[in-house]
């Protein structure tokens, strides 16, 4: 038994390593420059405009139409979906193994991004339709709307792709990551009162009807959830990390200066140590920034294209919104907190989370700031169930109809009870490949279909 789960973990890791090897990644930044070019730079032309669209359709209290929710929700259960662990444990990750250069090719990677997010998104609405009095949309409707029913088998992967991908990395992985923060908090805060498993247990038994009660609910409460889930949790992690760098102002200019040595010049910053070079670098950068922010990935049109916005250029800027506040805001000012902290950093491993709780612990002090970090956790881990158990609803409904709806969503939530108890060695990177896959037909459309989001530009 061991030696086949030892050869399964081994073909998952090299089947993770193919899917977002080289080819992936050129892909995802050509896409970037391709689309900037295409749409004349919208993330620089149009940044001041979107946010003032962002910020004001946060305070706007126009009523949504019916089968639809606000801009402002759709940006909320798309970033519900982005900004999560990753933020706190994949940036860490980044710095360790790649030095603080990698934080520049983050950097680099969503400054593309944005426009492929901007036209994914633009072309989910274009190209959406109504189901069930609901508005749909996302790459499998761009799919075949778009560029005709030839093209039907493209459709129908990522939907298989997406629908599986959200029981792994929207589900068991966010659910497992919240039990352990609830078992942190409850060993920090009463030793031994409670035993491990029984406190896990709970996390999936409330998280699986938290799941139901809101997917019951529709598209409608799960974008109502996101929008006061979604700026909660980040206000309360902007606030953190701000007060780390703010304590340790005078070591901010040296790590400015780090992170651009390094993106250029690893040995500049490390003199050679810990085997860190540009290759790992570049691609730390590159491969943690578009997985934080999902550019080109395809998921988070299916949240916009369910908004009431009728223009498909204008509902863009919230995908570059989406890029700039998961990436260049919220992940940068990780990596700022942990440099500027001056903790010791195990540069050559995959540090994670506990090297996050280090860096807040040199302000707050250690409990304070692993409750801190595990209180985000759990905030960034249940809103990513919220959105990836839309994305998945979506993908299943157009493989097999509104019939498949209520199955997958008794799956889903049952699924958070599992996730919450066992060991997941093996899920993320399953998850992982299927995200990688879900890319490629997403990305093929957006370029196809390139002079359509030129035209709706322009308008």
């Amino acid at each position: 038994m061991a030696e086949l789960s030892n050869r399964l973990i081994t073909f998952v890791s090299a089947a993770e390593a193919l899917v977002w090897g080289p080819a992936l990644m050129v892909l995802m930044l050509g896409a970037g420059v391709y689309l900037s070019i295409c749409a004349g730079f919208p993330q620089l032309r149009h940044f001041g405009e979107m946010l003032r669209t962002v910020f004001g359709s946060f305070f706007s209290k126009k009523e949504n139409t019916a089968g639809s929710i606000s801009p402002f929700q759709a940006v909320s259960t798309a970033l519900a979906g982005t900004v999560g662990t990753g933020n706190i444990a994949g940036v860490a990750g980044a710095l360790a193994l790649g030095g603080p250069g990698a934080i520049f090719w983050m950097w680099f990677s969503a400054f593309w991004g944005m426009a492929t997010k901007y036209a994914e998104v633009l072309l989910a609405v274009r190209f959406r339709e109504k189901r069930n009095g609901e508005w749909a949309g996302g790459p499998m409707y761009t799919i075949v709307n778009g560029l005709g029913t030839r093209w039907k088998s493209l459709a129908v992967l990522f939907s298989l792709f997406g629908m599986l991908a959200a029981f792994g990395i929207g589900n068991l992985a966010q659910v497992n990551s919240m039990a352990g923060a609830a078992a942190f908090l409850g060993e920090t805060l009463a030793p031994g009162a409670v035993p491990d498993f029984a406190v896990r247990l709970t996390v999936g038994i409330f998280t699986a009807a938290a799941a139901a009660l809101a997917l019951l609910g529709g598209v409608s409460r799960i974008g109502a959830l996101a929008e006061r889930v979604v700026p909660t949790m980040s206000l309360l992690y902007i606030t953190g990390v701000l007060t780390v760098i703010i304590t340790h102002g005078s070591a901010l200019p040296g790590t400015l200066h780090a992170i651009f040595a390094g993106a250029f010049d690893p040995r500049a910053v490390f003199g050679g140590a810990a085997g860190i070079g540009m290759r790992e670098v570049l691609r730390l950068g590159v491969g943690r920034g578009v997985f934080s922010n999902e550019a080109g990935l395809g998921s988070a049109p299916i949240a916009h294209a369910s908004t009431s916005e009728t223009s498909p250029s204008r509902q863009g800027l919230f995908g570059i919104f989406e890029v700039f506040a998961d990436t260049i805001v919220i992940c940068t000012l990780t990596a700022l907190a942990i440099l500027t902290s001056g903790v010791a950093i195990p540069y050559g491993q995959d540090a994670g989370t506990p090297l996050t709780i280090s860096a807040f612990s040199s302000s707050f002090g250690g409990t304070t700031a692993g409750v801190l970090i595990a209180v985000c956790i759990v905030f960034f881990a249940f809103s990513s169930i919220l959105s990836w158990s839309f994305y998945g609803c979506r993908c299943a409904e157009y493989l097999f109809g509104h019939a498949a709806q209520k199955p997958y969503e008794a799956a889903f939530a049952a699924a958070a009870v599992l996730g919450a108890i066992c060991d997941l060695s093996l899920v993320w990177g399953i998850s992982s490949t299927l995200n990688g896959l879900m890319a490629i037909p997403n990305l093929l459309s957006v370029l196809l279909l390139s002079n359509v989001g030129r035209r709706e530009s322009k308008k």
